[in-house]
């Protein structure tokens, strides 16, 4: 097994291989499921081969999504901030995390043109598990969007996106 310090499960190297000094010690997978109550959960689509068929594919994308607390744990707001690196900064709810420095629902990170139904899904999801934490005025999903260029909606539905990305894990 690669050390996940040093380089990634695909081989790829780290900036630690290269000793580059960071402050802090890395946990035990050098990952964000490394914190405590922290969980993630993913999916990806590909199907497809050949030129590109508007509603057709090939596709290739998908969803990430990242609980902050433990599932019962998610109306009890964390602290939060963000940094926008390339001046684009789209995150649906940024402005309550610029505002009141917490945030208390998952975040979605997926294609621009799926935002909306990642958000919605996350909602729906949160009804199910924790309807109390729509309670709160500020019970907005974070809903990030990645680099990859789609020319539609290319999302399933959120059922099963709920039902794939929502059994987060930890480690």
């Amino acid at each position: 097994m690669t050390d996940p310090h040093l380089a990634t499960s695909s081989g790829k190297l780290r900036a630690r291989a290269f000793a580059i000094p960071f402050e802090g010690t890395p946990g035990r997978f050098n990952a964000i499921t490394d914190v405590p109550g922290v969980m993630v959960g993913y999916t990806t689509l590909i199907s497809g081969d050949g030129p590109l068929v508007v509603g057709k594919g090939p596709v290739r994308t998908g969803v990430t999504a990242i609980l902050p607390r433990p599932r019962g744990e998610l109306a009890v707001p964390a602290f939060a901030g963000m940094f926008s690196a390339n001046g684009n900064g789209e995150l649906t709810g940024s402005h309550l995390i610029e505002e009141l420095g917490a945030f208390n629902l998952p975040i979605t990170i997926t294609n621009t043109h799926s935002c909306g139904v990642s958000r919605d899904a996350t909602l729906r999801w949160m009804q199910t598990v924790l309807p109390q934490s729509l309670d709160s005025a500020w019970a907005l999903p974070g809903g990030g969007r990645d680099l990859r260029r789609l020319p539609e909606r290319y999302q399933r539905p959120p059922c099963e996106l709920r039902a794939r990305v929502f059994r987060a894990r930890n480690g």
